[in-house]
């Protein structure tokens, strides 16, 4: 059987081949020997045993021909923290993590002597932004909400093992707080905002095996943020906040939609680290 070392250089180099990231070898390594890297860095002469030679290659073969890593792993980091992630759900991204951060930070200069914030996540997915919210801020009350049953049902496992106090509903957008006639003091989210002839475009990782219904966002990628912008206005207090991850160059368009729904805005528009356009902030 082959040692760690050379397992770990043939699956790169076999990755590399197949057009895929080489990182994703140790990812696979690391989770088959059930190491950390610092350990797997401790072990490079170890001899793998056969079962798990026959099965690290096996998803070797299957991240080759696409399928995402995080998908074979069963989970992804996010802001420190490790989430379970499934074909049902988008696998959360580091430019995300920006949008959390930015909604931390202006939340202490926003509302530095409330001491309790409603906040719902609209699409709540896998149910990152939530969870990482309710953990980082302890007045924060936090709702997600997602049409699919069965992203929920990897949210309310991300929230169970991870002990967070998070409400998760089943609802289209933001229809289960107006119909409830409840408000909150801030709306996020992180909506389908691919338009749908790009869909066809992205890597085969991400087009073929994470859910459509959280990449494609009408044929311009801005069908949510209509939608949320007109359902706002009925679930939001006076004072308030808004944070949406946007797509490239919709900056202005989703900066346009929230000024012209609240005239008293104070909109920005917010580069990722790679200087693309990201974030688009309001403070109400």
């Amino acid at each position: 059987m082959p040692q760690v070392f050379e397992a770990l250089k043939w699956a790169s180099s076999f990755l590399q081949n197949a057009g895929r990231e080489e990182n994703a070898a140790e990812l696979l390594i690391c989770h088959h020997l059930q190491m950390t890297r610092a350990q797997l860095l401790a072990n490079m002469r170890t001899s793998i045993r056969e079962e798990v030679w026959q099965s690290f290659q096996h998803d070797v073969y299957k991240h080759a021909s696409g399928v995402p890593v995080q998908y074979l792993i069963g989970y992804e980091q996010f802001y420190g923290r490790s989430f379970i992630v499934n074909k049902e759900v988008l696998i959360p991204r580091p430019e995300t993590e920006e949008l959390v951060y930015g909604i931390l930070e202006r939340t202490n200069e926003i509302f530095a002597n409330e001491k309790e914030i409603n906040v719902v996540d609209v699409g709540t997915g896998s149910g990152v932004i939530a969870i990482t919210l309710a953990l980082e801020n302890e007045r924060m009350n936090v709702t997600g909400i997602d049409i699919a049953y069965e992203s929920l049902k990897v949210a309310k496992e991300n929230s169970k093992r991870l002990n967070a106090s998070v409400r998760f509903i089943q609802g289209d957008l933001l229809q289960p707080f107006i119909k409830a006639g409840e408000k909150v003091d801030i709306v996020v989210s992180n909506p389908p905002y691919i338009p749908d002839e790009e869909i066809l475009s992205l890597s085969a990782v991400v087009k073929d095996f994470e859910p459509k219904r959280a990449l494609a966002g009408g044929p311009d990628g801005l069908h949510f943020y209509r939608r949320l912008v007109k359902e706002i206005p009925y679930v939001i207090k006076s004072k308030a906040f808004i944070g949406f991850e946007i797509g490239h160059g919709q900056g202005a368009d989703v900066a346009n939609m929230i000024e012209q729904a609240f005239p008293e805005a104070k909109v920005e528009i917010v580069n990722d680290i790679n200087g693309n356009e990201r974030i688009v902030f309001a403070a109400l």
